[in-house]
């Protein structure tokens, strides 16, 4: 009985301080510390819910301690500077000091494994320059689209108001203004906080359609029109699906539904509100072209994209047929990586389901590059990137432009204590307690974010230099070199199988993806029958 010795000795040590206590007052303190750890015992042997602590009273408290301190030990005192996740320490290390101003650079050489896959690296350039640009941009806006809209090729990606504390999101939009780059709204709709700042905003419309809702949960184009009408809007995102939950919808509690987030999701306070798996304003892929014209009509021209998490690839390549059969471009689509954040998540959603970001960039970039819509459709992709070599490689692949969103949440000071899901974020970022959010402020953290913005784009401006390039735009997939093995390496060309234009439309069959085109349908996202093919 061994494992009740500790108990017992804090019994023993109550009774002789209760019996010393006539003699002497200093033990007035050890009698009321013993008499704590006594009722704790008595508790945990009472109780039915913890084995643990019923086998062993009060000791069997200190595996509940370790478990709640494991976290921060392993982040501060055991992981090496890249083994941490989400984030390892040189990357989170990299962001603070580019958001405060402080150098970045590393002494004595790379902590990076070179010779084991998936390592990648950069090709430069025997004619190597510094680029004039120190704002890299892009033009967004298909063929008629009356008010196209100049990005910054690095941008904040979705955050809504109510997963981000007000402090927060008005100090991302007012770093935003600043550094002249965009600030997605994320699906809970324009706050009073993301116009704060006068930074340009996405208007992100989910399957909740917040900011454009009717009452009944569907889409309410006056509402739409409204929203979208705000002189800060620049563009509007179409959310088909997110990369930490892809398929996955969402409810918010009555409860936490405040006066200030009703207004930004146009709901009524304290209503319990949901956002579906998918979205009821169209059900093809026909259909949902035929929805990015209504929204770039009801908008006054801006520009109109979609986002969303690579799944089946007929679905996307059914999105090429319908946007070639309608004549209706998409003006972007943001491929969103599965290894992306939220709040919170289901594990098996979180580990298992969904496309990751070079996968589906690469996936993304062959449909639009093999259908001959690439010169037409911006491509921009989401899911960590955070340094200048990641931006660079995407670009490489195809993407015209980066957002992220954990990066700029660095940048505002949050440490990965991984909390985001329980109102208690001690950095007041993921969280809505006012008293949490106190310690932010908003003027600090906003110059931050502007900070980190501009050095992030110098550091890129320098690696597209190497390169002997004077735009990212200018980047290829052979400018990218992947370790396949240890032994072979591939530049991205071969590594990826990438598509020449619109090898798709006139040679499909000679393609690795003939199968998933000819399922293909420009009518439904369901796949067509093929001839061979297994039921």
């Amino acid at each position: 009985m061994w494992r009740f010795l500790p108990f017992a000795v804090i019994l023993a040590g109550l009774a002789l301080c209760l019996a010393g206590l006539s003699h002497s007052t200093w033990l007035a303190l050890p009698a009321l510390l013993f008499a704590g750890l006594s009722i704790i015992g008595l508790y945990d042997l009472l109780q039915t819910r913890h084995t643990i602590w019923r086998n062993f009273p009060v000791t069997g408290r200190i595996r509940w301690l370790g478990e709640t301190l494991r976290p921060f030990l392993r982040a501060y005192i055991v992981e090496s500077e890249t083994e941490g996740r989400p984030f390892n320490h040189e990357t989170r290390a990299m962001v603070y000091r580019r958001a405060k101003d402080v150098t970045s650079v590393e002494p004595f050489g790379s902590q990076v494994d070179m010779d084991r896959p998936p390592y990648e690296w950069l090709s430069h350039s025997m004619n190597a320059c510094l680029p004039d640009t120190t704002d890299p941009r892009v033009t967004v806006g298909a063929p008629g689209t009356a008010r196209p809209y100049s990005a910054s090729v690095f941008n904040i990606s979705a955050m809504s108001f109510g997963s981000l504390g007000a402090r927060a999101i008005e100090a991302l939009n007012r770093g935003a203004a600043e550094g002249g780059f965009y600030h997605d709204t994320g699906e809970g709709g324009v706050s009073k906080y993301h116009e704060a700042g006068g930074g340009d905003l996405v208007f992100e419309l989910g399957s909740g359609y917040f900011g454009a809702r009717a009452r009944d949960g569907c889409f309410d184009p006056g509402m739409f029109r409204e929203t979208a009408a705000r002189e800060q809007v620049k563009m509007i995102e179409i959310k088909l699906s997110q990369g930490a939950k892809p398929g996955h919808g969402g409810v918010l509690p009555g409860e936490k539904v405040t006066p200030e987030i009703a207004a930004a999701r146009g709901i009524e306070v304290g209503q319990t509100c949901y956002s579906p798996a998918s979205h009821s304003a169209f059900a093809t892929p026909v259909e949902l072209m035929e929805f990015v014209a209504r929204l770039r009509e009801l908008s006054g021209g801006k520009p109109v994209g979609l986002k969303f998490c690579v799944g089946n690839r007929w679905e996307v390549l059914a999105l090429m047929k319908a946007s070639l059969k309608t004549g209706i471009r998409p003006d972007f689509m943001v491929i969103d990586g599965a290894e992306g954040g939220t709040g919170a998540a289901p594990v098996e959603f979180q580990d298992h389901v969904g496309m990751p970001l070079r996968q589906g960039l690469v996936f993304a970039r062959n449909a639009l590059v093999g259908a001959g819509l690439k010169d037409e459709v911006r491509l921009a992709c989401a899911g960590k990137q955070l340094s200048a070599f990641q931006l660079a490689a995407s670009m490489a692949l195809g993407a015209d432009w980066v957002n992220t969103a954990r990066g700029f949440m660095f940048s505002l000071g949050c440490i990965q204590s991984l909390n985001c899901h329980n109102n208690t974020c001690p950095t007041g970022i993921a969280t809505t307690d006012a008293g949490r959010q106190r310690g932010l402020s908003v003027a600090d953290k906003a110059a931050r974010v502007a900070s980190f913005h501009r050095n992030t784009i110098r550091a890129l401006m320098e690696v597209v230099g190497a390169a002997g390039c004077a735009h990212p735009s200018e980047l290829t997939a052979r400018h990218i070199v992947h370790r396949v093995t240890e032994d072979i390496v591939e530049p991205a060309q071969r590594a990826y199988q990438l598509l020449e234009p619109g090898e798709l439309i006139e040679a499909p069959d000679g393609t690795h993806l003939a199968c998933e085109w000819a399922m293909a349908q420009a009518e439904s996202f369901v796949p067509a029958a093929i001839s061979g093919a297994p039921p």
